[in-house]
């Protein structure tokens, strides 16, 4: 239980640095990003504190020019995936017994290293280089985010453990204790977002789990980085294990364990569904059931009133759909736009991506980078193949890709007649808006539309002045998104302001970025103390008188 003492407080936001011209922290950056590009790393598995290499290896690319490698990865094979479940459960032993305090201020340092010293630069530079992000949006994720959510947790982590039952009568003491779950922790990150990378490992780690820790193959470099740093915060060995590979060789093995004990996962939803049933079909094998925590999909929608700020509607499709290459879960994908409205915000749209710079991230003016990999290119360019050739369909503005030097997609707009059509259902994950232009006097009927038109509820936005037409869209859009934004641009998620997570197909809404998700990994055990226990078994309503 808390002590007074240790109270952890309740911490701010992690400012963001703008790394305008002449700024300091844009000359440590831009030497950081030269130092990093000139070499090419051996990034090895890291098992119970140890190095391990296999030799069965694959490089780290430049997705925005990807003939320039800067680190080779080493794959886990079966043997160094049981190593890892080994140490991790020897870790298990004096991890789950260390107090709350100890085990939290790793992370509450990891969080000071990030923020005040040269890991901020590090890890803002692997992020830019590996994943092709421009400053900014490296900045807000593996710097303020991903310290935020060491910070945060640690809050979170004491709140949960103040929690104690409301009354204890006189004689008694009643007590609630919140252990780490059985197992391990199997947590699977994907490639857009080194602070979610960092945080589904360390969430489960604060609460007194151990965990496995998975990262994307196209984000190994700034995953290795995490590990680096956590290691220099004073991570116990074994605690995270490190393990790079092929994840549908890699989570059989982990999920066949007995020892298996949850997923923290955020990726694709046939991903996460194909490992929910694995587990479901190992069941007679675990100690527990294992929890399942995961953010998957999305098909994120902006919905716009007649009553909409038109500048402000246009920024928000800009900034939802384009930031990032629209390579986010919560990116806007689909929009709902009245005709009142169109004529002016298309031409509005135009303008605006008509001044749009995508180049190399080196180059602080570009607002657009490269898509990750090569099977993202094939992947979005299908949907802009199947547009162009549709009849329901037609360009706004884009269309054109080009991955000679690297994987570089335009901005795309594309405006349909069928609210149903292909790229308003699909999740596509790249820089696609699709926009459906409805009559002014079908709002309510656009918006049931809308709320059934795609599996997914991750993020959505209304934009209107007027409050009747927000109140409506509220109501309807109900269940349509897990983060409802009015008036903003349905990304960029603050841990401790905005918790994020969906439900239907986008996940279990576990709500990342709040103690909802901590909770998640514990175990309750409730204890009574009795001070003075009866000693004769009659009760008064058994006397005969």
């Amino acid at each position: 239980m808390a002590n007074a003492i240790y109270n952890v407080p309740l911490p701010p936001n992690e400012p963001v640095k703008n790394y305008a011209p002449g700024s300091p922290e844009r000359a440590a950056l831009k030497s950081k990003l030269e130092e990093l590009q000139k070499q090419q790393i051996d990034i090895p598995i890291i098992i119970g504190g140890k190095e391990i290499r296999t030799g069965d290896t694959e490089n780290c690319v430049l997705p925005h020019d990807h003939k320039t490698i800067i680190g080779k990865y080493h794959k886990v094979s079966e043997k160094e995936v049981n190593m890892a479940i080994n140490s991790a459960m020897q870790a298990q032993k004096f991890w789950s017994q260390m107090d709350w305090e100890d085990r939290i201020a790793v992370f509450l340092k990891a969080a000071d290293l990030l923020s005040l010293t040269e890991w901020r630069y590090i890890l803002n530079a692997a992020t830019m280089l590996a994943q092709s992000k421009n400053v900014f949006q490296a900045e807000i994720d593996s710097a303020a985010e991903l310290a935020d959510f060491f910070r945060f947790n640690a809050y979170y982590a004491m709140q949960i453990y103040e929690q104690q039952p409301l009354h204890s009568p006189f004689g008694m003491w009643n007590k609630m204790e919140y252990r780490p779950l059985e197992g391990f922790i199997f947590a699977v990150s994907p490639f857009n977002f080194t602070s979610i990378a960092g945080n589904l490992p360390t969430s489960p780690a604060i609460m007194g789990n151990v965990a496995l820790m998975k990262p994307a193959s196209s984000a190994v470099y700034s995953g290795y980085w995490i590990m680096k740093l956590l290691q220099a915060a004073g991570l116990p060995d074994g605690v995270i294990n490190f393990i790079p590979g092929t994840g549908s060789k890699i989570g059989n093995l982990v999920m066949g364990s007995e020892h298996f004990g949850g997923i923290h996962f955020t990726g694709s939803t046939p991903t996460f569904q194909s490992m929910w049933k694995t587990a479901a079909g190992n069941l007679s094998k675990y100690k527990s059931y294992p929890r399942i925590v995961g953010e998957t999909g999305g098909k994120d929608f902006i919905f716009a009133h007649a009553s909409s700020d038109l500048e402000a509607l246009g920024t928000a499709l800009i900034r939802g759909a384009f930031e990032y290459q629209g390579q986010k879960c919560s990116a806007a994908s689909r929009a709902y736009v009245p005709k009142s409205l169109w004529t002016k915000l298309k031409d509005y749209l135009v303008s605006e991506l008509k001044s749009v710079k995508m180049g190399d991230v080196c180059d602080f003016t570009n607002f657009m980078n490269a898509v990750i990999d090569k099977n993202a290119f094939n992947s979005i360019t299908s949907y802009i193949e199947y547009a162009k050739k549709s009849s329901e369909a037609e360009f706004v503005f884009g269309g054109m890709y080009d991955d000679s030097k690297g994987y570089f997609i335009e901005p795309a707009i594309i405006q349909t007649t069928n609210p149903k059509f292909k790229t308003m259902e699909e999740e596509i994950f790249g820089p696609v808006l699709t926009i459906f232009v409805y009559d002014d006097n079908k709002y309510e009927e656009t918006l049931h539309l809308c709320d059934e038109t795609s599996g997914y509820a991750l993020t959505g936005a209304v934009f209107a002045l007027d409050r009747k037409a927000i109140e409506l869209a509220d109501k309807i859009l109900t269940n349509a998104a897990g983060n409802f934004y009015i008036n903003d641009k349905p990304t960029g998620a603050v841990v401790g302001q905005q918790p994020f997570g969906g439900a239907r197909a986008s996940g279990t809404n576990d709500k990342a970025g709040s103690y909802l998700n901590l909770i998640r990994w514990v175990s309750a055990r409730t204890i009574k103390e009795n001070f003075i226990p009866p000693k004769n078994y009659r009760y008064p309503f058994m006397s005969e008188k």
